[in-house]
């Protein structure tokens, strides 16, 4: 008889669930009461393209013309930026060097080769040579009076270089590599 009572007083906790009425409510979102979850159309794998399509892209940007690549000098020198020297052209010649370099960089410059033979003691003045710089965009200066086959450095000054609008100096000097004169 427990085992009646017992059974007859959990039945009604087992239906009903966890607390809750047995009668149904509405909910939020409809449940299918039939049909497959997914749907599917067939067709085809890949789409053929049109070939009537009038889209052309327009640039963001105005049409653009480049200045004229020649140069009116006889040198057609790098842009100076990122340079640290004064570019030059050497030139070898029977006992000496003809040096080319542009002329924006001061209206006067110096310019000596520096022998790079061994000397015991202390090292011999170098003698500087005044160039003006003239109205031309390239300067030239030629060093005679050295030993054929001997290695020399050119060095180059501009004593007087301009500056920049935002007050930085420009470029100062040059500085070759080891060259011989002929």
């Amino acid at each position: 008889m427990r085992r009646i009572v017992l059974t007859l007083a959990v039945l009604p906790l087992a239906l009903s669930g966890c607390g809750g009425s047995a009668t149904p409510t509405a909910s939020a979102s409809p449940t299918p009461t039939s049909g497959p979850w997914l749907r599917l159309d067939s067709g085809s794998p890949t789409t053929t393209p049109g070939t009537n399509s009038t889209f052309s892209p327009k640039s963001g940007l105005p049409p653009v013309s480049f200045l004229p690549t020649s140069s009116a000098c006889a040198v057609a020198w790098p842009d100076t930026v990122g340079l640290v020297l004064i570019p030059m052209v050497i030139t070898p010649i029977s006992g000496g060097f003809t040096v080319q370099w542009p002329s924006k960089y001061g209206s006067y410059y110096r310019i000596t080769a520096v022998p790079q033979g061994l000397v015991l003691g202390p090292q011999p003045e170098p003698s500087w040579q005044t160039v003006q710089a003239g109205d031309n965009c390239t300067v030239s200066a030629t060093l005679t009076g050295l030993t054929s086959g001997a290695p020399y450095i050119i060095w180059l000054d501009a004593p007087d270089t301009p500056r920049d609008v935002d007050g930085t100096r420009s470029l100062y000097s040059g500085k070759s590599n080891v060259v011989k004169p002929l």
